[in-house]
């Protein structure tokens, strides 16, 4: 990866602490594996030219407001460069058949056999997988993402959708 690749990052995100209605421990596990491995891992490059071409490393606060979700996109040193707001009606169902088959898989490693588990967990990657897809096609002409960055912010996007 070129020096200038490596820029075509986000290098922070946050979500919106006030979103968040309610948490338990499996959720916020996911919570936090997904941040470690987005900052690891991305690739975050908004294809808007920003003032100074600046070209990242970014900040990313995503949060939700009135059934939109906004991404709120900053230089590394917390500078606005631009909030990009979508509305989450395709992202409606892909969210709740995800929660609905991450919770059978929770209860599933507590008192299921590894088979069980396993093609629970299968099911959960593909419907995770259909979400990314339908993200990476969203943010189309808008920002570029790979595959594993998509997963990645698909997961954080159902953790702001968590009410108790």
């Amino acid at each position: 990866m070129s020096q200038k690749d490596i820029s075509k990052r986000i290098a922070k995100v946050e979500l919106d602490e006030n979103t968040i209605l309610w948490r338990n421990a499996d959720i916020e596990q996911e919570r936090r594996i997904a941040i470690f491995d987005l900052i690891e891992d991305n690739k975050f490059e908004p294809l808007k030219s920003y003032p100074n071409d600046y070209a990242g490393p970014y900040n990313l606060q995503l949060s939700v407001q009135e059934g939109r979700l906004i991404w709120d996109i900053r230089t590394h040193d917390d500078k606005q460069l631009e909030t990009l707001i979508f509305g989450l009606a395709r992202f409606r169902r892909p969210i709740k058949d995800y929660f609905a088959i991450c919770d059978s898989y929770y209860q599933a490693i507590r008192k299921s056999t590894a088979a069980e588990i396993e093609t629970i967990d299968m099911a959960r990657r593909g419907i995770h997988n259909e979400a990314a897809e339908l993200l990476i096609d969203r943010l189309e002409g808008k920002i570029s993402v790979d595959f594993a960055t998509a997963r990645r912010l698909f997961t954080l996007i159902c953790v702001l959708h968590i009410k108790g």
